[in-house]
């Protein structure tokens, strides 16, 4: 499969976040000896993935095939696993058992944490969270963080927000907003909990049907105002940051202003409710499926009812939102078998907020650090911006695939070293990785002012 002299790289799982990752391994591959064997259940993606060049090999990889995953992970000097978070675990387990090095760009699960006594034991490098966001988001915060501590700072407040967004120039609908990720996870986003967080000392909890209300607000130079809604959890990484001592906490996810106030009328009306499913989804009607969550009504239109029950006012722009859609056509079908609500509205929505071919999207990173130095307070405000080449190297693909790439040749020539279950959150890591990608666009403008912090609530 490769020349004895080539290292082989075992990357599986083509899909939309692996272009630029395979791209900038293909650009190394001479220059660092590297052999890309890309693996996917669709043959022909892992084919286009490799743009016809020798130094890489397309496979047809079914992971649930055992002999074929282990053999292909045993001819591998490291695997790069693409696939969705809940099927890494097996690769993991292979991975163990022939002595591989491994780098994934999801959240650490329970079972992958439960590796690491192993994992250190061989000698061995998991990599994980080590795309966007969990990624970028963690080495950018770090750098600040030890910067300010090795000047003897203290952490007061670490605010983090990041989101997928399209670029101003593709921004064409009244949302301000089209998918550039999956839209299922947006259609979810926020449930299963509150979201908790940390303000001045005191918790806050904010549950799913006031999640899209409480907003903050962003402005970035050259790009305008944005909101953010707060994540589920911001508290599960006060203690890898060693912010335990911090009064502020928060982390959130960008959108254009006015998305939120917008989204929180689907909420209301139980439309990204995905736990029940609708009977005769696939004959319904976009207007009749509005109108299965709102009251009947002997003469009013579903116009007026879902007026009516939003308190919103024909002229309100939260009304041309929602004709934008489509929601009251009454010849467009769901389509869909047994369908949730969310399902039905993620289908409406793909409808209006799919990208065109000649679209581009954008990511936005927003941190802010507050911190005492010298008894005196301080904030840095820590801020990048990414817009996508095209549809196939978007500024997603960009900002998840370059960390898990440029992080894997590190961990290949040994310049990360240290063994373990673990997320990119050491110097030794974060510093090449962050240096690296500010050579391709993933610029962070830092700027000290002033401590903001909040006033007692």
């Amino acid at each position: 499969m490769t020349q004895s002299h080539n290292r082989t790289i075992l990357i599986i799982g083509a899909g939309r976040s692996a272009s630029s990752l395979i791209r900038y391994l293909l650009e190394k591959s001479d220059q660092e000896k590297l052999h890309l064997v890309i693996g996917d259940l669709s043959l022909a993606l892992a084919q286009k993935k490799t743009l016809n060049h020798p130094n890489a090999t397309a496979i047809a990889l079914d992971i649930f095939d055992e002999s074929q995953r282990k053999k292909v992970i045993q001819q591998a000097d490291i695997i790069i696993s693409m696939l969705p978070a809940h099927l890494h675990i097996e690769i993991a387990r292979d991975c163990l058992s022939y002595k591989k090095n491994l780098v994934t760009a999801s959240y650490i699960s329970d079972e992958m944490q439960a590796l690491d006594t192993e994992v250190k034991a061989k000698n061995l490098i998991f990599m994980n969270e080590i795309g966007l966001d969990p990624g970028i988001d963690h080495m950018s915060a770090m750098k600040v963080i030890d910067e300010v501590r090795e000047k003897g700072g203290k952490m007061l407040l670490f605010e983090s927000f990041c989101g997928g967004l399209v670029a101003p120039e593709s921004d064409t609908n009244l949302w301000n907003y089209k998918f550039t990720w999956a839209p299922r996870n947006v259609v979810l986003a926020g449930q299963g909990g509150s979201a908790k967080f940390i303000q001045e000392g005191a918790y806050k909890y904010i549950p799913y049907c006031n999640l899209f209300r409480r907003t903050e607000f962003l402005a970035v130079e050259g790009y305008g105002k944005f909101e953010a809604y707060p994540n589920r959890d911001s508290l599960k990484y006060r203690s890898v940051y060693g912010l335990d001592e911090a009064l502020t906490l928060y982390r959130g996810t960008i959108r254009r202003v006015g998305f939120s106030k917008a989204w929180h009328m689907f909420v209301q009306l139980g439309m990204t409710d995905d736990s029940y499913t609708m009977e005769n989804s696939e004959n319904m009607t976009y207007r009749q499926y509005v109108n299965s969550f709102l009251p009947y009504h002997p003469t009013d239109s579903v116009e007026i009812k879902m007026r009516l029950i939003l308190k919103i006012d024909q002229d309100d722009i939260m009304w041309d939102k929602l004709v934008e859609l489509d929601l009251f056509s009454r010849t467009k079908k769901v389509a869909l078998k047994n369908a949730t609500p969310a399902q039905i509205l993620e289908k409406i929505l793909t409808d209006s907020w799919t990208l065109e071919p000649s679209d581009k999207d954008m990511i936005v990173m927003y941190h802010k650090f507050g911190f005492e130095l010298n008894g005196k307070k301080q904030q840095i405000d820590s801020k990048m911006v990414c817009i996508g080449e095209d549809q196939t190297y978007t500024a997603m693909a960009k900002t998840v695939g370059l960390p898990v790439a440029i992080a894997s040749l590190l961990i290949l020539n040994k310049k990360i070293t240290n063994p373990g279950v673990q997320l990119p959150i050491r110097k030794e890591v974060y510093e090449p990785i962050l240096k690296e990608l500010e050579t391709h666009g993933v610029v962070f403008n830092e700027e000290l002012m002033p401590y903001f912090g909040y006033k007692m609530q």
